[in-house]
């Protein structure tokens, strides 16, 4: 089965600031900032929602195609890539640009300032899908370039190839009538709850109306785990305990990862979603969205102290 993942690459060059924003900022100067922080070191973790994606599927003994663009610092990343197996014939390499990166600066009290520039995300990836069979396809739509999830959209429908919409961060970004059209037509949409919210509100669209444009809804719900709804039916799936919760950050991604497994693995919904738990929970024990490591073996029986047997 030939995997499908648009949407971003990118660093994430994070920074500890050792005391607290708060003791130097001046409120009553705010329209006139000028601050500069002096930080403990910067490490340089790989990032990005396609990377993520595939990196947890890499892991799960899945050869994924990324979509997406990149930029004249990419080697590193792409070495990364090399190692795990991961084809790279789906990236396209924007020469005069940077990789998207994401400047995060965190204080003692967890709070963040973050620049990003978009860099060679700003390109679409203009991937041919010539000779594809639609029947041995999936794909997730994640957010990335704009103009990469709008295409794919309509060529994954086009080609009938199953799809994911997974509109995430961008949703901002979207006027109504697009962000419906990318919805109608897919097989699934994943979302988590604020980002319900904000599709609700943005289209006017109940849950039940949106269940008819699109096959079903999973809602992710953090600590919560997920709720699925196709139809009528509604079906809860439970978070999977951590060994230790270090870093949210990922969980989304490794989720989705899983549950494209499962999907590929030929399993209804339900199981797919609880592989997706299962894997959302890896991430969580490490900082970072590319920095947890499983074996199949140990996978596996995770999911069966879990959930039984598959």
């Amino acid at each position: 089965m030939e995997i499908f993942i648009s949407g971003s690459l990118a660093y994430d060059r994070i920074m500890d600031f050792p005391g607290k924003f708060a003791d130097h900022i001046l409120p009553d100067k705010i329209h006139i900032l000028n601050v500069c922080f002096m930080v403990n070191g910067l490490t340089e973790k790989f990032g990005g929602t396609a990377g993520n994606i595939a990196y947890s599927l890499a892991l799960l003994e899945e050869r994924p195609l990324v979509l997406a663009s990149a930029g004249k610092d990419f080697g590193s990343y792409e070495e990364w890539l090399k190692k795990h197996n991961l084809p790279l014939i789906g990236i396209r390499i924007i020469p005069e640009e940077f990789t998207a990166s994401a400047y995060i600066t965190t204080d003692q009290s967890d709070n963040q300032i973050t620049g990003f520039n978009p860099g060679a995300m700003k390109y679409r990836s203009l991937f041919q899908f010539d000779g594809i069979d639609p029947g041995k396809a999936i794909a997730i739509i994640a957010p990335g370039n704009l103009e990469d999830m709008l295409g794919y959209s309509q060529i994954y429908r086009e080609k009938q190839i199953p799809y994911i919409f997974d509109p995430g961060q961008s949703i901002p970004a979207w006027q109504e009538d697009r962000l419906v059209e990318m919805l109608t037509g897919s097989n699934l949409t994943i979302i988590n709850d604020y980002e319900l919210e904000m599709i609700i509100n943005k289209t006017g669209l109940s849950k039940t109306e949106l269940l008819q444009r699109t096959g079903a809804l999973i809602t992710t719900l953090g600590e919560q785990g997920s709720v699925i709804l196709s139809g009528k039916e509604e079906v809860r799936i439970p978070a999977v305990p951590a060994s230790q919760a270090l870093d949210p950050t990922g969980a989304g991604d490794g989720y989705r990862a899983g549950l494209i497994k499962g999907l590929v693995m030929g399993f209804g919904l339900q199981t797919a979603a609880q592989i997706g738990a299962v894997c959302a929970t890896y991430a969580v024990e490490c900082h970072g969205t590319q920095e947890h490591y499983f074996t199949p073996e140990e996978f596996w029986e995770r999911y069966r102290t879990q959930f039984g047997e598959i």
